[in-house]
């Protein structure tokens, strides 16, 4: 991080701060979105099995994400709503 003389020292630690959330909310997202891309696999292929084992870490991945603020409430409901849809629909042994 470059510092510009005549800079504050407030806006300075404010610039690490925000760089610091940065990161912590990319490591986050990313996590939930290769859960949700891993359980999205398993529902194409239509793997009961595979589906029932991840479905938990699923939701409980997403809602690590929201309670951390990087999603939305209502954002996280609406993946999990989807998900368990179509989890119970190949579970059941209809078409996702």
């Amino acid at each position: 991080m470059a510092t510009i003389k005549g800079t504050k020292k407030q806006a300075r630690k404010r610039h690490r701060q925000s760089l610091e959330r940065r990161m912590r909310n990319r490591a986050v997202r990313t996590r939930v979105r290769r859960q949700m891309r891993l359980m999205r696999i398993a529902l194409a292929e239509g793997d009961a099995k595979k589906v029932e084992e991840l479905l938990p870490g699923t939701m409980s991945v997403i809602d690590i994400g929201w309670r951390k603020g990087v999603f939305h409430r209502n954002s996280a409901a609406r993946y999990k709503s989807r998900m368990a849809r179509q989890a119970s629909a190949v579970i059941s042994g209809g078409e996702a």
